[in-house]
């Protein structure tokens, strides 16, 4: 069952030029609305905002949400779940609520970078040279806490890249968190629902979709605030085995050229492997450890369980 709330603006609008998609499971998007709001609200050109609650059953979020959305002029909808289907079946859920041709996939705790956010992507679908738009992210500059640290120098040293970087390795630095694609290409491609859980799914989606469909890397970053906790990162890690396997099954040849692959299936290799896995958590969650260290740490960690869903 999910509940409907539109605001007055989202009632009237018949053909946005973006609808922008915001699943949640967890977090607190009230910032990104207020900050998409405000953008929408100064552009001439009709954007719908569509944000998805998959089962979190927040009162005090929601009840917040339909605060900012009843105060807003932007076209806000939102849809409410009482039970978790995981994040495949939440993007494509809100796919089927969007009415624009384009739409804009942006993870619960990220911001624009910058005041004209919206507006560059609606430049670039002006353009009409592609069929999907990776914008990138960034991290805060600063240490924002102990416990996250790990994470923002992971994405720091991996992730965070710029838009010619992001080129030349294609559908590899593709992800769901700032994700713009026409609607025609999810109609014919959606996210694989058989994902459970943390990871992969949209890694899987854009090494399908990148064959077939023209894809454009821009340097249009929003920023990642919802760091994890170390914690959190090494559970995730060993969780997500079963989606690395399928996303490795689903696109061998991409796989192959991973680092990441390569270390899983060397490690698969070596007897007693497993052994190594206390000593590489007590590594990751020593702060007092050099950072480069810790990184490597967590890297093996995950290879490590990788290689016993490989197995």
């Amino acid at each position: 069952m999910v509940n409907i709330m539109q605001n007055t603006a989202a009632k009237k609008m018949v053909e946005p030029a973006l609808s922008i998609l915001i699943p949640f499971y967890h977090d607190d998007p009230a910032a990104l609305l207020g900050a998409l709001a405000l953008q929408t609200q100064e552009l001439r050109t009709d954007v719908e905002i569509l944000i998805y609650d998959d089962g979190t059953n927040d009162k005090t979020v929601n009840d917040n949400l339909v605060k900012i959305a009843s105060e807003s002029r932007a076209p806000i909808s939102l849809y409410f779940a009482q039970d978790n289907h995981g994040r495949a079946h939440a993007r494509n859920a809100l796919k089927e609520k969007a009415r624009a041709l384009w739409v804009l996939f942006l993870d619960a705790d990220m911001l624009p970078t910058t005041d004209n956010f919206i507006a560059g992507y609606l430049t670039e679908i002006i353009k009409d040279e592609t069929d999907i738009l990776f914008g990138g992210f960034t991290v805060p500059d600063q240490k924002q806490s102990a416990e996250t640290e790990l994470h923002r120098a992971f994405s720091h040293t991996s992730d965070c890249l710029g838009a010619d970087e992001r080129t030349k390795n294609g559908p590899q630095y593709v992800c769901s968190s700032n994700l713009c694609v026409r609607a025609s290409v999810l109609n014919e491609q959606p996210f694989d629902t058989n994902f459970q859980g943390w990871g992969w799914e949209d890694s899987e989606w854009a090494a399908r979709v990148a064959s077939v469909y023209r894809l454009k890397h821009v340097d249009l970053p929003a920023l990642h605030l919802g760091l994890e906790n170390t914690e959190t990162l090494l559970k995730r890690f060993k969780d997500s085995g079963e989606n690395y396997v399928r996303f490795t099954s689903k696109h061998p040849e991409l796989a192959k050229t991973l680092t990441l692959y390569k270390m899983s299936h060397k490690l698969k290799r070596l007897p007693g492997q497993a052994l190594m896995r206390p000593f590489l958590a007590f590594t990751v969650r020593s702060n007092f450890m050099p950072t480069k260290l810790r990184l490597l740490a967590l890297k093996l960690w995950r290879a490590s369980w990788y290689a016993k869903a490989l197995s």
